[in-house]
């Protein structure tokens, strides 16, 4: 059995959770709490597998309960959002960058046409991040501290123009990306594509949160939309992302790949094709096998191919397939990322 925790203020909405969580036999609910007060309390006494967490509660807010779960008794989070409205956003995703794993949307009522799918998700991400084994973190500056420089590292065979930069993450991806972000010096001077695997609805927060952490712009791409230099564009929601020639966005509907659209394979394919050795993919934190073998594709078109060391990953899923796969030039922590890419595009 899986046993849950859902904090959440509202007993309405504690009770449609606990019913829908307990509708699959392999869950169990040990326990609710009201705010992140009790749900420490609770936490101590019946420590569940996993959290399902609410943002705004009444004195301890879910950002405040998961930053200090994390730094105490380290436990898998689902934050389970009701609302993606601007004002909750914020403190969605500083809980994200706190240790939490996934975003879901609530489910709406039961009469709803999206609850049976809204459910299912639910109880997936509820599953799947019950299996992630998450470790104490300790409280720290949110200062990104860049690595110390790599051109000593770079690949001697690297002198053409680098055109595109793809990035490929999943769980636990949002926070790299700020620290990868963060770590670009202003008036970075190359297009950054990236396809983040997140629930439906919150992309566009995640472009606003990214942005104002990183000082970097990122925008939710369009359809022909041209890429400019010192600009990151998300996959939106729904559509895979890439590039035609030309170096404008293209979008596409077709089927998912490796059960996910947004994929990262999908953008990684695209880039190989359209830029070959003018490209760079970088493959973050993140389950299953997404963008894997097509990093590997990347690198023999001559790309320079990155992927997140194990030790900073939350899941080495889909770095680790990579370099089973040898599609792996290097393997970096995130601020090593950054740093080198902030030197190859320099020189």
């Amino acid at each position: 059995m899986i046993k849950v925790l859902i904090v959440e203020d509202s007993p309405v909405a504690r009770e449609f959770l606990t019913y829908i969580l307990t509708s699959d036999p392999a869950i169990q609910v040990v326990g609710t709490a009201n705010n992140g007060m009790e749900a420490l309390e609770i936490l101590k006494m019946h420590k569940p597998d996993v959290i399902t967490m609410d943002i705004h509660m009444p004195m301890m807010d879910g950002f405040e309960a998961t930053r200090r779960i994390m730094e105490t008794i380290p436990t898998p989070i689902v934050i389970v959002s009701g609302s993606i409205g601007a004002s909750e956003l914020p403190s969605t995703f500083r809980a994200i960058e706190a240790g939490a794993l996934a975003l879901v949307r609530r489910p709406a009522g039961i009469d709803h046409s999206a609850f049976e799918a809204a459910s299912r998700e639910l109880i997936q991400t509820v599953k799947l991040m019950s299996e992630i084994k998450v470790v104490r973190r300790l409280a720290r500056s949110s200062k990104v501290r860049m690595a110390a420089p790599v051109s000593g590292q770079l690949s001697p065979q690297r002198t053409g123009t680098i055109r595109a930069i793809a990035i490929g993450a999943s769980t636990g991806g949002p926070p790299v990306l700020q620290k990868i972000l963060s770590g670009l010096a202003p008036g970075f001077p190359v297009p950054v594509l990236i396809v983040q695997h997140i629930a439906q609805g919150f992309v566009q927060g995640l472009a606003e949160w990214l942005s104002s952490l990183s000082g970097f712009p990122v925008s939710v791409a369009s359809h022909s939309q041209p890429i400019l230099p010192g600009h990151a564009y998300l996959a939106p929601d729904g559509f895979h992302l890439g590039l035609e020639r030309g170096l404008r966005i293209s979008l596409s509907s077709l089927p998912p790949e490796n059960g996910l659209r947004p994929s990262v394979s999908y953008l990684f394919r695209s880039v190989a094709q359209v830029l070959g050795q003018a490209a760079i993919g970088v493959l973050l934190t993140g389950m299953g096998r997404d963008g894997a073998e097509e990093l590997k594709i990347m690198k023999e078109r001559g790309a320079l191919t990155i992927v997140q060391d194990e030790e900073s990953c939350i899941v080495y899923g889909m770095p680790g397939e990579a370099v089973k796969l040898d599609a792996a030039m290097y393997v970096l922590s995130p601020e090593g990322i950054a740093a080198m890419l902030a030197e190859l595009v320099k020189k």
